[in-house]
């Protein structure tokens, strides 16, 4: 890959992260990032096993054991048994949790906007387009091992 491209993909990772952190900070909602994340990967792709979720979330399974009691405690997600192997449990995401994720992002949204209200309407062609663009690329589906 060419130097510049790799520096415009290394700007644009670094630049979102700093985005998202800077976003969460301002809202002052203490829930962990991790919470979210999880949220966001069983949004689109439930039901997934502990060590599936564990593995999308990039956490240990003991991790993900204590983070899925707290979230389910909360409402956020569901255990259920898995129909193909009864000793496991698909974890998926309640009304509740999609209702509070909606939420999150929606002041995420409200958080930033003001960081880019100067712009005009090529740049926000831009941003669309580059959104777009990404969001066709980009996907948090897990492969399954038998």
């Amino acid at each position: 890959m060419e130097t510049s491209r790799e520096q415009t993909i290394e700007t644009l990772l670094v630049s979102v992260n700093r985005l998202i952190r800077t976003a969460a900070q301002a809202t002052g909602n203490t829930t962990s990032a991790a919470v979210w994340r999880t949220l966001g990967i069983l949004e689109t792709d439930q039901p997934l096993r502990l060590g599936e979720l564990a593995a999308a979330s990039r956490v240990a399974q003991p991790t993900m054991t204590r983070l899925v009691t707290s979230m389910t405690a909360d409402g956020l997600i569901t255990r259920s048994v898995d129909p193909d192997d009864s000793r496991g449990q698909l974890i998926e995401l309640t009304e509740a949790g999609r209702t509070r994720l909606a939420d999150w992002r929606a002041t995420m949204t409200r958080t930033v906007g003001p960081m880019f209200a100067d712009l005009d309407d090529d740049d926000w062609d831009a941003l669309h387009t580059a959104a777009a663009l990404i969001a066709s690329r980009t996907t948090t589906r897990t492969e399954t091992t038998a």
